[in-house]
């Protein structure tokens, strides 16, 4: 496939995201307009009265009509500005840009410890039907989809804090003897592993592990029944079956005929996965107090904060729709078919 197939592949995906995006921010101002409370009424303080609530309403621009606040958030956000939140007195985009890379060194780590287990277990469950770790796969695919994360994290929690005394108290990304290290990247463990301090790259890793492993057990379940199906089919190809007849090795057959092409569901499987993970990401860093955007519009919810809100959502859409991107165009670069000129 020629580089120009491939650029207006990209470019028609990233003008198909445009209506995608926009629709989210239309049904995410309708939905925060309808949460309960008055945001005025919170900002203004306990002791305000109708007076001092109707200016700071004027000041929000809460009084104006329904499409006006529309409007003008757009012509807000086209300016980079998403607002203010109520509930910490800072910009939403500050708010956003200081928490959102907590979150991703969890989701992603989660993603990648998901990744290096679920793959290998589901191919090996392939290859050997009935056997023992086609039955551990199996197992830990129904209870990655049938456990709750926070029942998950509140168990480990349990059993390796409150028990064992392994892990560290959930008390967010670093324990209180710890300094945050320089940032870099916003991940402290990678960091930590820049500024060379292996103690506080510790510290970290402890931290985040316990949240990582549950996290890490909700997203292996779809990828390893994912890749399990994919490789039972691709086994049981034409083509495959052929490959083996032509006397090739059968490491050359794994690898090249079978574990190439299961492997085009299974990354298109990771957008649906990540989608997943963010939803989870929530109940997660609630449980572990863990700093991230997920805690941040669980705060802004209880408030009303609608700038807070609506910031979180739109980031979390933008990356859902980045992720997807970039997926299309891995799939594109694995299965030459894809994008070809017909």
């Amino acid at each position: 496939m020629s580089l120009g197939v491939k650029s207006k592949r990209v470019l028609t995906r990233l003008l198909q995201a445009i209506p995608t995006v926009f629709g989210i921010l239309v049904v995410c101002f309708i939905l925060t307009r309808a949460l309960p409370g008055d945001p005025a009424a919170y900002f203004a303080g306990d002791m305000a009265d109708e007076a001092s609530i109707e200016q700071v309403r004027e000041n929000l621009g809460l009084d104006q009509p329904m499409p006006m606040q529309f409007v003008t958030y757009v012509g807000d956000l086209l300016q980079g500005d998403l607002g203010v939140a109520i509930s910490t007195g800072q910009t939403v985009t500050q708010e956003l840009a200081k928490r959102l890379p907590a979150s991703l060194e969890l989701t992603l780590g989660a993603l990648l410890l998901a990744l290096t287990i679920a793959v290998p277990l589901g191919v090996l469950a392939a290859t050997r039907p009935n056997s023992w770790v086609d039955h551990l796969c199996r197992f830990l695919v129904t209870a990655g989809v049938s456990l709750p994360t926070f029942f998950t994290g509140l168990a480990l929690l349990y059993v390796f804090y409150y028990l064992l005394g392994w892990a560290p108290p959930p008390m967010g990304r670093l324990d209180m003897m710890f300094l945050p290290p320089e940032s870099i990247t916003g991940f402290y463990t990678i960091d930590s592993l820049i500024a060379g301090d292996w103690a506080l790259f510790k510290a970290s890793l402890a931290q985040m592990a316990l949240p990582l492993i549950t996290l890490a057990l909700f997203t292996l379940a779809p990828i390893a029944r994912m890749t399990r199906a994919a490789m039972l089919q691709t086994l049981a190809s034409d083509y495959v079956r052929t490959a083996r007849a032509a006397g090739l090795s059968r490491r050359r057959v794994l690898v090249t005929y079978a574990f190439r092409n299961a492997l085009l569901p299974v990354i298109t499987t990771l957008g649906m996965v990540f989608s997943f993970v963010l939803g989870a990401n929530v109940l997660v860093e609630k449980v572990f107090a863990w700093p991230g955007i997920g805690s941040f519009a669980v705060e802004a919810l209880v408030v009303s904060d609608y700038a807070a809100v609506q910031g979180f959502v739109l980031s979390m859409a933008l990356l859902f729709v980045a992720l997807n991107l970039l997926i299309d165009v891995t799939y594109t670069l694995i299965d030459p078919r894809v994008g070809e000129d017909s």
